[in-house]
């Protein structure tokens, strides 16, 4: 995966109504919600919305599907799922720090030290 589109997503993101926003898409599952029903949950005017829809469309954050007169939105969880590989991926090859420990590794200890029982 390329940083930038890494990066898009985590800019996307960094607002707090996006992230509420992707939230409640990620609860309505494969359902998805039309905007109508998106804008009425968060309490935010459809011109807010749509505003904030195009830029998580553009982080890939989203899906959308003309249904009749509606626009059904679902969160692109598989895209979402693959950045945070990415994040993981690259902040795992480092032998020291948080994502050692996390890995279930002492960064203090050596390596040969970590798997043994």
């Amino acid at each position: 995966m390329d940083r930038s589109v890494v990066l898009k997503v985590f800019e996307s993101l960094g607002s707090g109504l996006r992230l509420d926003l992707f939230c409640l898409l990620v609860q309505a599952g494969e359902t998805g919600r039309v905007a109508g029903e998106i804008a009425e949950a968060l309490e935010i005017p459809a011109t807010n919305l749509s505003f904030h829809l195009k830029a998580m469309l553009q982080a890939n954050l989203v899906t959308v599907r003309q249904e009749g007169r509606f626009l059904r939105y679902r969160a692109n969880v598989p895209h979402m799922l693959r950045v945070l590989a990415y994040v993981m991926e690259n902040c795992a090859r480092a032998e020291d720090g948080a994502c050692a420990r996390a890995r279930g590794r002492d960064p203090a200890q050596p390596p040969e030290a970590a798997a043994s029982p």
